[in-house]
């Protein structure tokens, strides 16, 4: 069943590398666009690739025995076979709204994702432009479906081919889709809100595959004609291109406030409340952004 798994990822995977890409360069070339430049798409491949290898590491010797663990104690439920994958499904892109929510709401977790959200460019690459520490505690999220029964193969099998998805609608060449589908599914749209710095679009739309958890949550807002997507973080990182600051910039800027003499709790604060959070008010959080 692995090697099954293996077959079917790189079914689906191959075609973004060997043909996507390749044709989204094109297109942007040839329309004169300016969607990639090779600085940018070269820290994206960077990127992954750091990630992948972390990932790969844990899940062999960590991950995996983590979740098997837990599924010695899973509760004795039957499930047909296609309740049991849509079920898995829509369990796993809930947890990972809620991990995503998570790492835009707390400075410590943000720490690790702003890297994904750091290039001023929009394109498929950037959807590989990862989160370089995140496999260290990702799959903790995880435990919950392992405990309703949900075998750790079939969960890791799961996020792959969402993270597939995830990675196809980064891209600026899809407009808007057809109206069930915007209000169901995350598309191209959505994503460029979530990937804008634009206060209005900030910590906005949030989900993997489906959108239909950011308007059950409040953190649901469209694309608007007339608030054109700026990418990239408000804060731009100092050396974009060092191959260990752009991972580590945020580590950087957590150290100083923590270095700041003031009361133990103050600097737990600026730690686990929100990026942008302040005492004495010099730098504002997203709530704070867009209620002015």
């Amino acid at each position: 069943m692995d090697q099954l798994y293996k077959q079917i990822l790189l079914l689906f995977s191959i075609p973004i590398y060997a043909v996507f890409i390749p044709l989204e360069i094109l297109v942007s070339n040839f329309r004169h666009s300016n969607f990639y430049s090779w600085r940018e798409t070269a820290v994206n491949i960077y990127l992954n690739l750091l990630n992948a290898g972390i990932d790969m590491l844990l899940r062999l010797f960590i991950s995996l025995a983590l979740l098997n663990f837990f599924y010695q104690y899973h509760l004795a439920i039957t499930w047909h076979p296609v309740v049991y994958w849509a079920v898995l499904l829509l369990g796993e892109d809930l947890l990972f709204w809620l991990e995503h929510y998570v790492d835009h709401n707390c400075r410590l977790f943000w720490a690790v994702h702003v890297t994904h959200h750091s290039s001023p460019e929009y394109n498929l690459s950037t959807g590989f432009r990862s989160s370089v520490l995140m496999p260290v505690y990702k799959y903790l999220y995880f435990i919950p479906l392992v405990l309703l029964g949900f075998r750790p193969l079939d969960v890791l099998f799961m996020f792959a081919i969402t993270q597939i998805y995830g990675i196809l609608v980064h891209t600026q060449f899809i407009k808007k889709l057809p109206a069930w589908v915007e209000y169901i599914f995350v598309t191209p749209s959505h994503h460029r809100v979530h990937h804008a710095s634009n206060t209005a679009y900030l910590d906005k739309n949030m989900g993997m595959v489906f959108i239909f958890w950011d308007r059950l949550f409040g953190t649901f807002t469209p694309e608007l004609p007339e608030e054109p997507p700026r990418y990239g973080i408000n804060k731009p990182v100092g050396k974009p291109y060092h191959p260990v600051h752009i991972v580590t910039h945020e580590w950087q800027e957590i150290a100083k406030d923590l270095r700041k003499p003031l009361p133990i709790i103050t600097k737990l604060k600026y730690l686990l409340l929100p990026p942008g959070w302040s005492h004495d008010g010099s730098s504002k959080t997203t709530r704070q952004l867009q209620k002015k």
